[in-house]
């Protein structure tokens, strides 16, 4: 079983949080502001965090998914040994590291693409990039065009599917195996990546390191295309991602308990995956923008830590920091952030508890890392269901609505009672199976069954 399945995952975008200028001066010294996360370290092991996605570090021109350079660290950052020691000091506190692999597009100042521009046809890396051709000429002023990252012609998209493209990445990604020690990539735009390529990735990766973890950013389409055996162990979740929100600004969890139902029952389409689940990323609105009455926040961080799959984190959000992606600019998605004034000024002073008590009850139950998903009530503003294993079974109960609500439902076990593990003292008896429970508003609870009275 890989590591990741029982993992909670935080995710820090490191040029927003270490305050690096957007635009990156090529010849401007190196600032070892990487360093900054070294102070965040005791709070992620007091949230219960056990894994760490670093969002792009190698050098860049801008927002750092415009690589120059992988085999230097980003000098707004720091350098390699800076890396490393952030690395080290993670993993030396039992918290596994993930680096962000962009390997479907670089920056125009990529070495090879500047070789283009020089030579164009006679250049050895004209073949590189994908939809290259003489004539008649990019918006950008070449005399070629070529393919851009969802037409963005500053983002220059590799060939992954030519062999000289592949050597070169296995070679990088061996380089970030073997120099930093960390365990896992994120692959960037995971959808856009030859096929081909990612298993050939994923055959050198784990037979490099055998339990190495690939996570492939996937917005739309059939999942198993890209997690499976042969390929990446898990991709980001965003139908889940989307129903998590959704259903909870429309009073309608019939959305989420659909989407769930549809991955995760017994002959759901993903039932032996474990996929990666969040509520808000560098990409889209944090979730306190998101959700329209922000005393939902507890509730849609039990859902993400209770249904199947991976929950992660994403920075600031544990205080239920807002942010909105705007037109021109990503940059309230993506802030600096100091760990005392996180604490200090929290919009959502008592969520980052809630989250540790979400965090500790899934790393200490295999039901809710791995069992199976069943729904047992769904009504617009109240939904039920279980997880269960052979011997443990957990049992999910929320109310979203402002008024108390009365839900009856079946339990797979005759008898025994349920006992909340999030607050003290409550316990209700399961008789012939049958179980009632009067939800409080806003109610979240986690119940555990045990046998006798």
């Amino acid at each position: 079983m890989s590591w990741a399945n029982n993992a909670v995952f935080y995710h820090i975008y490191p040029l927003g949080l270490c305050g690096a200028p957007p635009q990156n001066d090529l010849h401007a010294p190196t600032v070892t502001r990487l360093e900054k996360i070294h102070s965040w370290l005791d709070h992620l092991q007091w949230l219960g965090v056990t894994a760490v996605i670093l969002g792009p570090v190698f050098e860049a021109r801008s927002h750092g998914y415009d690589t120059v350079d992988y085999l230097q660290v980003d000098r707004r950052l720091g350098t390699g040994e800076t890396l490393g020691g952030l690395v080290t000091g993670m993993q030396a506190r039992g918290i596994r590291v993930v680096l962000d692999a962009v390997f479907n597009h670089v920056s125009r100042d990529f070495f090879a693409f500047r070789n283009v521009c020089e030579h164009l046809e006679q250049s050895e890396y004209w073949h590189w990039f994908a939809g290259i051709k003489m004539g008649p000429g990019s918006l950008m002023g070449d005399p070629f065009v070529y393919e851009g990252w969802n037409g963005h012609l500053e983002l220059v998209k590799l060939n992954t599917a030519n062999p000289d493209v592949r050597e070169y990445l296995l070679g990088i990604a061996g380089e970030w195996i073997e120099r930093y020690g960390v365990d896992g990539f994120r692959l960037d735009a995971a959808d856009c990546l030859d096929t081909g390529f990612q298993q050939q990735l994923a055959g050198f990766c784990r037979g490099r390191r055998k339990n190495f973890w690939l996570l492939g950013e996937i917005v739309f389409g059939d999942y198993t295309q890209w997690a499976n055996e042969r390929m990446l162990d898990s991709v980001t979740n965003y139908e889940i991602y989307k129903g998590l929100y959704s259903s909870l600004n429309d009073h309608n969890l019939f959305e989420i308990a659909h989407s769930l139902q549809r991955q995760y029952d017994p002959d759901g389409i993903y039932r032996d995956l474990n996929l990666y689940n969040f509520v808000d990323n560098h990409d889209v609105d944090r979730i306190a923008s998101r959700l329209e009455n922000t005393a939902l926040l507890p509730l849609v961080y039990g859902l993400l830590f209770t249904i199947p799959g991976i929950p992660s984190i994403y920075y600031g959000s544990e205080w239920g920091w807002p942010g909105e992606k705007l037109t021109e600019s990503d940059r309230l998605l993506r802030p600096d952030l100091d760990l005392d004034t996180c604490i200090r000024e929290a919009p959502h002073p008592m969520l980052p508890d809630w989250l540790r008590r979400l965090a500790g009850a899934r790393r200490s139950s295999a039901a809710l890392q791995t069992g199976r998903y069943s729904s047992l009530l769904i009504q617009s503003e109240q939904l039920v269901f279980s997880r269960s294993t052979g011997r443990e079974l957990m049992v999910v109960a929320l109310n979203t609505s402002n008024r108390e609500a009365a839900v009856a439902f079946t339990c797979e076990k005759q008898a025994g009672h349920l006992v909340n593990l999030l607050a003290e003292k409550e316990s209700w008896p399961v008789a012939a199976g049958k179980m009632e429970l009067v939800l409080p508003p806003y109610a979240f609870k986690l119940l555990n069954w045990q046998a006798g009275s």
